[in-house]
């Protein structure tokens, strides 16, 4: 019997659908993904993460994989060429990687610490930091410009308008919110940088509608404060940690000798503090002496020439469940277990003081110092880490910018670069 042409037509379309889904299962089979590994093989960790956000970033809108305590955390991108070509640019170590490489990574989630989180859409990032401030002068600033990762400037205009919350992610640039400039009177009182700061502040809180810069800096804590309450992301170093707090725990009291802000002090100013508006601490006790170089008993460091409270010359990160706890485990990946140890004004923090529900990611086991925190607040989040640099161990004012072209892999600087991504991710529901 001869075939009619529809016949022909019906076995033809049955042989080309079977091709099609041969070519498609083919494909599948032997598709291939960008590793960019975070264990001792990547050459430059800080540029790596720069590349995710840019993956995830217009107009490539890439799907980029966090596989958490996967050699150091490393990222899966859904694309192959485009991103080999990005890495070798950067300077960043990348890996091929099939389908089948894939599955048996997944394989290994079910048995081990290991998670994956898609990391969705690239946050939006500020720095608050006072215009005149050198940008070398912040270690956050210093690892977004180094991995060409984009933010904006913001200051205590933008926080007290509401303009702070076109922003997923801020970072609070070494201020002193206590309005005390920093205490620095006893050292560079005289000093023209540190003239020109007060007249900047003191002009800023008239221009603001506020007798002092200690009330205009507490406005601009209470409003990052709401920032965070509503779903923000807050990150901060060094001092800003510390007076952020003591900021918000003095309501309506006056915590400065009039050395300072020519206003007394409120008699029993430290029996009024009140540690319920507190981000992170609580039952500190303050230093208003002008010529003591220390907010309050919060750091544990070394100060006016005293030893610190811990002796080891690293902290160690604590490892968390990556299914049960997800964002402290974002928050700690690291090609090391030991992060070398880095001051400032304020190192680290005493744990005894800090809020029972915040977590602690990375302390000097034993000594009751804490370096590195994290806590919920509202419906967002708060993160702060102890000390100035991690890659200058003891800073001084006036000393020459870090150059991070020449600690690539610095396990501290990972730490802040964690952070600016973990707002971008979303834990994936993988099928059983």
């Amino acid at each position: 019997m001869r075939e009619t042409s529809h016949q022909r037509h019906t076995i033809f379309a049955g042989v080309f659908g079977f091709l099609l889904t041969l070519c498609l299962f083919t494909q599948t089979a032997s598709a291939q993904f960008s590793l960019i590994p975070m264990d001792d093989s990547q050459s430059d960790h800080l540029r790596a993460y720069g590349v995710a956000y840019w993956a995830l970033g217009e107009p490539q809108s890439w799907v980029v994989e966090w596989i958490l305590n996967y050699r150091g955390g490393s990222f899966i991108i859904y694309n192959s060429d485009e991103i080999k070509r990005k890495c070798i640019l950067e300077g960043v170590t990348t890996e091929t990687l099939t389908q089948s490489g894939r599955d048996s990574i997944l394989q290994q989630i079910d048995s081990s610490n290991i998670e994956l989180v898609t990391l969705e859409k690239p946050p939006k990032v500020a720095v608050y930091a006072p215009p005149n401030h050198e940008p070398w002068d912040d270690a956050v600033t210093l690892a977004l410009e180094y991995s060409k990762i984009p933010y904006d400037k913001i200051w205590d205009p933008d926080v007290i308008s509401g303009d702070i919350r076109k922003y997923d992610w801020v970072h609070l640039h070494h201020e002193d919110f206590s309005g005390q400039y920093g205490k620095f009177y006893r050292s560079f009182r005289s000093a023209p940088w540190y003239r020109e700061r007060v007249r900047l502040y003191k002009q800023s809180a008239a221009e603001a509608g506020f007798d002092t810069v200690a009330e205009h800096k507490r406005a601009v804590t209470v409003h990052i404060a709401n920032y965070v309450s509503q779903g923000g992301f807050l990150f901060a170093m060094c001092s800003a940690c510390d007076t952020s707090d003591i900021a918000l725990a003095a309501e309506g009291v006056d915590i400065i000798e009039a050395e300072i802000d020519g206003t007394p002090k409120t008699p029993g100013a430290q029996e009024k503090l009140r540690y319920d508006n507190c981000l992170m601490f609580e039952d500190f006790v303050l230093y208003s002496d002008p010529m003591r170089y220390e907010f309050s008993n919060l750091d544990c460091g070394p100060t006016d020439g005293m030893p610190p409270l811990y002796q080891n010359p690293r902290f160690g990160l604590i490892e968390f469940s990556a299914k049960h706890d997800p964002v402290p485990s974002m928050l700690t990946q690291c090609h090391v277990d030991e992060v070398p140890e880095f001051r400032g004004q304020t190192s680290a923090f005493r744990k005894e003081m800090i809020k029972q529900d915040a977590r602690v990611l990375g302390e000097f086991q034993g000594e009751g110092a804490v370096k590195y925190l994290h806590r919920n607040f509202g419906e967002g989040t708060v993160t702060f880490l102890g000390g100035h640099d991690p890659e200058d161990y003891e800073h001084i004012v006036g000393e020459p910018p870090t150059d991070l072209s020449l600690h690539k892999n610095s396990p501290g600087y990972r730490l802040i670069l964690n952070n600016i991504l973990f707002p971008a991710a979303k834990k994936k529901q993988r099928e059983t």
